[in-house]
Protein backbone atom coordinates (compact mmCIF):
# COMPACT_ATOMS: atom_id res chain seq x y z
CA UNK A 1 0.00 0.00 0.00
CA UNK A 2 1.32 3.45 -0.94
CA UNK A 3 2.08 6.05 1.70
CA UNK A 4 -0.56 8.45 0.40
CA UNK A 5 -3.20 5.73 0.64
CA UNK A 6 -2.26 5.02 4.25
CA UNK A 7 -2.47 8.72 5.15
CA UNK A 8 -5.85 8.99 3.44
CA UNK A 9 -7.21 6.10 5.54
CA UNK A 10 -5.93 7.72 8.73
CA UNK A 11 -7.27 11.18 7.90
CA UNK A 12 -10.71 9.85 7.01
CA UNK A 13 -10.97 7.79 10.19
CA UNK A 14 -9.83 10.54 12.55
CA UNK A 15 -11.90 13.13 10.74
CA UNK A 16 -14.97 11.08 11.64
CA UNK A 17 -13.85 10.79 15.24
CA UNK A 18 -13.39 14.56 15.45
CA UNK A 19 -17.01 14.92 14.35
CA UNK A 20 -18.16 12.53 17.05
CA UNK A 21 -18.93 9.71 14.65
CA UNK A 22 -18.06 6.07 15.17
CA UNK A 23 -14.83 4.84 13.68
CA UNK A 24 -11.73 2.83 14.37
CA UNK A 25 -8.89 4.52 16.18
CA UNK A 26 -5.88 3.99 18.40
CA UNK A 27 -7.33 2.57 21.58
CA UNK A 28 -10.57 1.40 19.96
CA UNK A 29 -11.84 -1.06 22.58
CA UNK A 30 -15.54 -0.53 23.18
CA UNK A 31 -14.80 1.43 26.36
CA UNK A 32 -15.74 5.04 26.79
CA UNK A 33 -13.16 7.82 26.58
CA UNK A 34 -12.77 8.22 30.34
CA UNK A 35 -12.17 4.50 30.87
CA UNK A 36 -9.50 4.41 28.16
CA UNK A 37 -7.77 7.55 29.44
CA UNK A 38 -7.72 6.21 33.00
CA UNK A 39 -6.32 2.85 31.89
CA UNK A 40 -3.37 4.46 30.07
CA UNK A 41 -2.26 6.75 32.85
CA UNK A 42 -4.32 9.95 33.02
CA UNK A 43 -5.57 11.19 36.37
CA UNK A 44 -9.15 12.26 37.01
CA UNK A 45 -7.99 15.88 37.28
CA UNK A 46 -6.22 15.68 33.92
CA UNK A 47 -9.22 14.11 32.20
CA UNK A 48 -11.64 16.68 33.63
CA UNK A 49 -9.44 19.70 32.85
CA UNK A 50 -10.64 19.81 29.22
CA UNK A 51 -13.07 16.89 28.88
CA UNK A 52 -13.90 17.71 25.25
CA UNK A 53 -10.26 17.12 24.35
CA UNK A 54 -10.26 13.56 25.66
CA UNK A 55 -11.44 11.35 22.82
CA UNK A 56 -10.30 8.09 24.38
CA UNK A 57 -7.35 7.81 22.01
CA UNK A 58 -3.77 6.94 22.84
CA UNK A 59 -1.70 4.28 24.56
CA UNK A 60 -0.05 6.23 27.39
CA UNK A 61 0.40 9.64 28.93
CA UNK A 62 3.57 11.28 27.54
CA UNK A 63 3.09 14.36 29.71
CA UNK A 64 3.55 12.28 32.87
CA UNK A 65 7.32 11.76 32.48
CA UNK A 66 8.02 14.85 34.56
CA UNK A 67 10.30 16.38 31.97
CA UNK A 68 8.02 19.26 30.99
CA UNK A 69 8.86 22.36 32.99
CA UNK A 70 7.80 25.99 33.27
CA UNK A 71 8.97 28.19 30.40
CA UNK A 72 9.54 25.35 27.92
CA UNK A 73 8.44 25.22 24.28
CA UNK A 74 6.70 21.87 23.73
CA UNK A 75 5.66 20.27 20.43
CA UNK A 76 3.00 17.56 20.21
CA UNK A 77 3.16 15.26 17.17
CA UNK A 78 -0.36 14.28 16.17
CA UNK A 79 -2.14 16.51 18.65
CA UNK A 80 -5.73 15.44 17.93
CA UNK A 81 -8.29 17.37 19.98
CA UNK A 82 -5.47 18.75 22.13
CA UNK A 83 -5.54 16.88 25.44
CA UNK A 84 -1.75 16.50 25.75
CA UNK A 85 -1.18 20.06 24.55
CA UNK A 86 -3.46 21.44 27.25
CA UNK A 87 -1.84 19.34 29.96
CA UNK A 88 1.57 20.52 28.77
CA UNK A 89 0.34 24.13 28.73
CA UNK A 90 -0.47 23.89 32.42
CA UNK A 91 3.10 22.74 33.09
CA UNK A 92 4.94 25.33 30.95
CA UNK A 93 2.86 28.25 32.26
CA UNK A 94 2.51 31.72 30.80
CA UNK A 95 6.23 31.91 30.03
CA UNK A 96 6.11 28.74 27.94
CA UNK A 97 4.42 27.73 24.72
CA UNK A 98 2.89 24.60 23.23
CA UNK A 99 2.51 23.72 19.54
CA UNK A 100 0.26 20.94 18.31
CA UNK A 101 0.65 19.53 14.80
CA UNK A 102 -1.97 17.30 13.17
CA UNK A 103 -2.72 16.43 9.55
CA UNK A 104 -6.48 16.08 10.04
CA UNK A 105 -8.24 19.39 9.42
CA UNK A 106 -11.27 18.50 11.53
CA UNK A 107 -9.06 17.68 14.51
CA UNK A 108 -7.28 21.02 14.17
CA UNK A 109 -10.63 22.83 14.17
CA UNK A 110 -11.78 20.92 17.24
CA UNK A 111 -8.51 21.57 19.08
CA UNK A 112 -8.58 25.29 18.28
CA UNK A 113 -12.16 25.51 19.55
CA UNK A 114 -11.12 23.79 22.78
CA UNK A 115 -8.19 26.19 23.23
CA UNK A 116 -10.46 29.19 22.72
CA UNK A 117 -13.23 27.91 24.97
CA UNK A 118 -10.84 27.13 27.83
CA UNK A 119 -8.66 30.20 27.45
CA UNK A 120 -5.37 28.54 26.54
CA UNK A 121 -3.47 31.49 25.11
CA UNK A 122 -0.12 29.68 25.18
CA UNK A 123 -1.20 26.90 22.80
CA UNK A 124 -1.40 26.94 19.01
CA UNK A 125 -2.38 24.22 16.55
CA UNK A 126 -0.83 23.88 13.10
CA UNK A 127 -2.09 21.78 10.23
CA UNK A 128 0.79 19.66 9.00
CA UNK A 129 2.42 16.29 8.45
CA UNK A 130 4.69 14.94 11.19
CA UNK A 131 6.98 13.62 8.45
CA UNK A 132 7.59 17.27 7.40
CA UNK A 133 6.94 19.43 10.45
CA UNK A 134 5.91 23.09 10.00
CA UNK A 135 8.31 24.01 12.81
CA UNK A 136 11.72 25.74 12.78
CA UNK A 137 14.90 23.80 13.47
CA UNK A 138 16.35 23.90 17.00
CA UNK A 139 13.27 25.70 18.33
CA UNK A 140 11.60 23.41 20.89
CA UNK A 141 12.66 22.04 24.27
CA UNK A 142 10.51 18.92 24.25
CA UNK A 143 8.62 16.82 21.71
CA UNK A 144 5.75 14.59 22.84
CA UNK A 145 3.60 12.11 20.97
CA UNK A 146 0.86 9.72 22.02
CA UNK A 147 0.16 6.68 19.86
CA UNK A 148 0.59 8.56 16.58
CA UNK A 149 4.00 7.72 15.09
CA UNK A 150 2.79 4.18 14.38
CA UNK A 151 0.28 5.74 11.96
CA UNK A 152 3.00 7.47 9.92
CA UNK A 153 4.23 5.46 6.91
CA UNK A 154 7.80 6.81 7.13
CA UNK A 155 8.83 6.65 10.78
CA UNK A 156 12.46 7.42 9.90
CA UNK A 157 11.33 10.83 8.64
CA UNK A 158 9.30 11.44 11.79
CA UNK A 159 12.25 10.78 14.07
CA UNK A 160 14.54 12.84 11.85
CA UNK A 161 12.10 15.75 11.98
CA UNK A 162 11.73 15.48 15.75
CA UNK A 163 15.52 15.59 16.07
CA UNK A 164 15.72 18.59 13.73
CA UNK A 165 13.26 20.78 15.63
CA UNK A 166 14.62 19.98 19.10
CA UNK A 167 17.25 22.16 20.71
CA UNK A 168 20.47 20.45 21.76
CA UNK A 169 19.73 18.62 24.99
CA UNK A 170 16.03 18.59 24.18
CA UNK A 171 13.94 15.55 24.98
CA UNK A 172 11.46 13.35 23.18
CA UNK A 173 8.67 11.76 25.25
CA UNK A 174 6.69 9.13 23.34
CA UNK A 175 4.01 6.56 24.05
CA UNK A 176 3.52 4.36 21.01
CA UNK A 177 2.42 0.94 19.83
CA UNK A 178 5.16 -1.46 18.71
CA UNK A 179 4.89 -5.04 17.52
CA UNK A 180 6.31 -8.07 19.30
CA UNK A 181 5.71 -10.27 16.25
CA UNK A 182 5.39 -9.47 12.56
CA UNK A 183 1.90 -9.13 11.04
CA UNK A 184 0.62 -10.88 7.93
CA UNK A 185 0.34 -9.07 4.61
CA UNK A 186 -3.44 -9.09 4.97
CA UNK A 187 -3.20 -7.45 8.39
CA UNK A 188 -0.73 -4.87 7.09
CA UNK A 189 -3.16 -3.75 4.38
CA UNK A 190 -6.37 -3.87 6.42
CA UNK A 191 -7.87 -0.37 6.59
CA UNK A 192 -9.37 -0.91 10.03
CA UNK A 193 -6.11 -2.18 11.51
CA UNK A 194 -4.15 0.69 9.94
CA UNK A 195 -6.48 3.28 11.48
CA UNK A 196 -6.45 1.50 14.86
CA UNK A 197 -2.64 1.71 15.29
CA UNK A 198 -1.93 -1.94 14.53
CA UNK A 199 -1.46 -2.25 10.77
CA UNK A 200 1.23 0.43 10.54
CA UNK A 201 3.15 -0.45 13.70
CA UNK A 202 6.68 -1.86 13.43
CA UNK A 203 8.70 -4.29 15.51
CA UNK A 204 10.03 -2.90 18.80
CA UNK A 205 13.67 -3.54 17.84
CA UNK A 206 13.25 -1.69 14.54
CA UNK A 207 11.52 1.23 16.28
CA UNK A 208 14.38 1.67 18.74
CA UNK A 209 16.94 1.29 15.96
CA UNK A 210 15.34 4.10 13.94
CA UNK A 211 15.31 6.33 17.00
CA UNK A 212 19.01 5.80 17.61
CA UNK A 213 19.87 6.23 13.93
CA UNK A 214 18.12 9.60 14.02
CA UNK A 215 20.61 10.65 16.70
CA UNK A 216 18.65 10.10 19.89
CA UNK A 217 19.95 8.54 23.08
CA UNK A 218 17.15 6.48 24.59
CA UNK A 219 17.32 6.97 28.33
CA UNK A 220 14.10 5.47 29.64
CA UNK A 221 11.82 2.61 28.66
CA UNK A 222 8.54 1.41 30.11
CA UNK A 223 6.42 -1.29 28.58
CA UNK A 224 2.68 -1.96 28.89
CA UNK A 225 2.05 -5.41 27.48
CA UNK A 226 -1.39 -5.73 29.03
CA UNK A 227 -2.72 -3.03 26.71
CA UNK A 228 -3.01 -5.65 23.98
CA UNK A 229 -5.73 -7.45 25.89
CA UNK A 230 -7.42 -4.25 27.05
CA UNK A 231 -7.56 -2.37 23.76
CA UNK A 232 -6.16 -4.34 20.82
CA UNK A 233 -7.91 -7.73 20.72
CA UNK A 234 -4.81 -9.67 21.74
CA UNK A 235 -2.56 -8.65 18.84
CA UNK A 236 1.18 -9.25 19.53
CA UNK A 237 2.01 -5.71 20.55
CA UNK A 238 2.73 -3.44 23.49
CA UNK A 239 2.74 0.22 24.38
CA UNK A 240 6.36 1.39 24.50
CA UNK A 241 6.98 4.52 26.55
CA UNK A 242 10.21 6.29 25.72
CA UNK A 243 12.24 9.21 26.93
CA UNK A 244 15.09 10.11 24.57
CA UNK A 245 17.58 12.96 24.34
CA UNK A 246 19.07 14.94 21.47
CA UNK A 247 22.76 15.11 22.40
Amino acid sequence: MKNDEIKSIVKESYGKIAEGKCGCSCGCSGKDAVQVATSIGYSEDEINSVPEANLGLGCGNPTAHGGIKEGMVVLDLGSGAGIDCFLSARKVGKSGRVIGVDMTEKMIIKARDNAKNYGFNNVEFRLGDIEALPVDANSVDAVISNCVINLAPDKRKVFSEAFRVLKKGGKLFVSDIVLLKELSKEERTNDELIASCVGGAILKEEYLKLLREAGFRVISLNEDKEISKRQYDGFPLESLRISATKE
